[in-house]
């Protein structure tokens, strides 16, 4: 009876089960589900505006007195709704900068596999341009020019973060459209349009959920690297790149500042990639 109900599972539910059984892939996602809700509701909750800054306070080492778990800043502010507020703004810039640079290498990567020839040559010279851009000094020039706001950001790492998934879909593109069920669609006459979204692109869900999990802490990472060099969001906003550019000037004097926002992020990251290998081996058990 249990044979014929694990042979009669989906793909999803015994990939679903193969992650389960990944321990460190469990306890990293419900410890980035943790710290997200964390970084949503906890400012809320908490007495301390991110912005108000207490010259009294200036300084102040992590203390229970008025919910300075984490210390202040060198201006009074409390830097665990700081350090919360931050990972907001980071984990919100990776989300939408993932969302956009997946979705658009999906779509170039599908079409440029599918369609080949000419086409599939001009597309991937494109990405091998963009390739040769230094993303540095393109994004330090967007910056500048265009200002720091949070929309500039996300539009500065996705601009040079879709072509790794444009080229991966492409790949597996390449691979898809000789299926049996491919060639069989195209001699009924169904439009390549339709068979790119009905045939190609749902099959391609695993290996995106698994190259997303790769970019997302990318992502990140790239922001706290531009934020870090100045280049991120504005003040009084933070992320957690601003934080630790932040405690850096002050590391040896007041460390906490440094301490926290870099243990936070650092935790972040380890619990995406964990998170990512979970999907990997449960997706793809071939690969184990």
């Amino acid at each position: 009876m249990l044979d014929r109900a694990v042979a009669g599972r989906s793909p999803w539910q015994d990939a679903r089960a193969r992650f389960l059984r990944n321990k460190a892939a469990v306890v990293s996602l419900a410890l980035l589900v943790l710290i997200t809700l964390a970084c949503i509701i906890g400012p809320w909750l908490l007495p301390n505006a991110f912005d108000s800054t207490d010259w009294n306070a200036a300084g102040t080492p992590p203390t229970f007195d008025h919910w300075h778990l984490f210390g202040t800043d060198d201006t009074g502010r409390d830097l665990l709704v700081r350090c919360l507020i931050g990972g907001r703004v980071s984990l919100m810039i990776g989300a939408l900068a993932t969302l956009t640079s997946v979705t658009l290498g999906i779509v170039w990567g599908a079409v440029a596999g599918f369609v080949g020839g000419r086409v599939d040559n001009a597309m991937m010279r494109i990405v091998d341009m963009m390739y040769a851009i230094p993303y540095l000094l393109i994004a330090i020039l967007m910056v500048t020019l265009l200002g720091r706001e949070f929309y500039l950001v996300v539009i500065t790492i996705t601009v040079f973060s879709w072509m790794d998934m444009a080229r991966v879909v492409r790949g597996q593109t390449l691979s898809i459209r000789s299926k049996e069920y491919v060639e069989a669609a195209r001699a009924i006459g169904v439009p390549t349009r339709r068979i790119i979204t009905r045939h190609v692109v749902p099959n391609l869900l695993g290996i995106v959920a698994i190259y997303t999990t790769v970019t997302v802490p990318a992502v990140i990472l790239t922001e706290s690297v531009l934020s870090f060099l100045g280049l991120g969001v504005q003040e009084p906003m933070t992320s957690w790149g601003v934080l630790i550019q932040d405690g850096v000037g002050v590391m040896e004097s007041s460390p906490w500042i440094l301490l926290f926002p870099a243990a936070l992020l650092s935790i972040t990251l380890y619990c995406i990639n964990f998170v990512g290998d979970g999907l990997r081996d449960a997706l793809d058990p071939k690969d184990r």
